[in-house]
This record gives structure tokens, sequence and C-alpha cells, in this order.
């Protein structure tokens, strides 16, 4: 077995994943109710597979996390990989991670893109979205994102979007007020520079001087009407809608299912991109 059989078998073992199409699951062990799924499928381009998933329950002292994560590679399967490994380490390594939160994941998130571009000659030139939540003993859900990624919550049937769409046509000013400009040209959207298609990315050193790393993060409290959570790329995003989304897979009990029908389903509607996604179910 290969140097990265071996790394692949361990990364299966924690619920790490890059292979397409792929699939695992599994649940919280002080809650058993709460599961978790996730699916990949690679896209019709003739690069590798570019998305990562981090998906696991983890006991870090008295407490249990649940570490969800999306990371959509683009010019390179390299920095997604990095941030797979890396971005939950450096969260919680943060001495404030307990008491507030949501500042140590923005701590975390600019130290890693840090990291990153530093070790540019290694892991190229290319860059990664993320989306990441983090479910801490159950009962509270902090997300963050960078890029198009997107991270929804179904309450009570009801689709409400946790993260931000980190567009290029949102964020025009502040590229420009960087030293870049945003153009439709080449191609169909909005670019950052007329090369990258969402205005907040990690790496990218290329492109690092118009680009942010900056985090939005939120959190919710789970209580009783909470369904399910969805993370997904952008492969599912550009075909659904967050509502059309939850009403898919509202009567998927399993988690994985679920998963891998929202993947069917984008596939169905002619998407082409690579698509990722977890879904988290709370009852």
């Amino acid at each position: 077995m290969t140097g990265k059989e071996i790394l692949h078998k361990m990364k299966e073992k924690v619920g790490l994943s890059s292979c397409a199409p792929d699939t695992g699951k599994g649940k919280s062990k002080i809650d058993k109710h709460i599961t978790h799924g996730y699916h990949l499928v690679k896209g019709k381009s003739h690069h590798d597979m570019e998305d990562y998933v981090v998906a696991q329950f983890k006991q870090v002292g008295d407490h249990e996390l649940g570490l969800f994560a999306i990371f959509d590679g683009h010019l390179s399967h390299d920095v997604p990989d990095y941030l797979s490994s890396h971005l939950f380490e450096n969260i919680l390594k943060e001495p404030d991670f307990w008491n507030e939160t949501e500042h140590a994941i923005r701590k975390a998130y600019r130290l890693t893109d840090t990291n990153i571009l530093d070790k540019a000659v290694e892991l190229g030139k290319g860059g990664s979205t993320a989306v990441t939540a983090i479910l801490i003993d159950c009962q509270k859900l902090v997300v963050a994102n960078v890029g198009d990624s997107r991270a929804v919550i179904c309450k009570n049937g009801v689709a409400k979007q946790l993260s931000v769409d980190h567009e290029p046509s949102k964020e025009r000013k502040n590229i420009e007020n960087r030293g870049g400009f945003v153009s439709n040209f080449p191609g169909d959207v909005p670019r950052v520079d007329g090369q990258l298609a969402v205005a907040r990315a990690f790496g990218d050193k290329s492109l690092k001087e118009h680009l942010s790393s900056e985090p939005d993060v939120s959190s919710e409290l789970i209580d009783d009407d909470v369904e399910f959570i969805i993370l997904a790329s952008d492969g599912i995003w550009k075909v659904l809608s967050n509502q059309e989304a939850v009403d898919c897979i509202k009567n998927v009990k399993d988690a994985r299912s679920a998963a891998k029908h929202l993947n069917e389903e984008a596939l169905a509607r002619n998407s082409t991109d690579d698509i990722s996604c977890i879904v988290v179910r709370f009852h």
C-alpha cells in the first residue's frame, strides 16, 4: 500500500474524504438521535476532484464537538486538502475558543490563510472556499464561511441560510479599494480581476491583494424546531434554492441517504461542478 493510500484510509476512519464518489455517516455519542451523513460526486471537468469534506464527532475534554466542513478548491486540490487537516486544529488551539467562539474562529481563519500563503511554493497557486459548522455539546451551532459554499438550517420545514455568499458583484467596492476590479469577461459571471468567481477565499496568492479571507460567522441555538442542517458546495446551490434543497430531503430520515439524494437531484438538474454535501439530522 502506498503512502497516499494509507493516508486515505486514515482519513476515511476519522470522517475526512476527497475521493469521488464517496460517502460516510456517523452519530453523536451524547445524543444518539443526532446523526450525520456526507456524499461527494466528481463533476464533469477534466481535473481531479477538488472538494474535501470533514464530518466527525470529537470528544474534547468534557465536551463533544461535531466538526463539519466543505472545502471547495479551485486550480488545485492541495489547498482544500491542507484545510481539511489544519483549519479545525487551528480553531481548537485558540485559547478563547470556549468563551469567545466566534472571535476564535475568525482568528483561526486568518492564521490558516497566512499559513497557506507561506506555503504557496508547496501548495501551489490555487485556493479554496470553505464553510464550517461546529456543533457544541449538541446545543449550539457556530457556522463560518468564505466563498460560496453554503450552510442552510431547516426549522419547522422552513429553510434559513446561516452563511453568506461572497459574490464579487456584492463586494465590488472593497475589491476596487484594494486595487482590483470585477469583470464579467471572460465568462458569464462576475469575477475578481476577471479570474475568480468568489470575493473571499483561502489561498490564491496571486489575487490575495484583492481578495479577503475574513469569514462571516453566525451562531444558532439548537432547539426542538431544528430538523436538520445542510452544508454543501456551490454545485448544489447553482441549481437548487435553499427551500428546494430542504424540501428535497425533508422526508429522508437517514442523513447519508439525504446527502446522496441532494447530490442526485443536483445532477438531475444538470449541475456540472464537483458536488459535496453534508446533512446533520437532529430528530
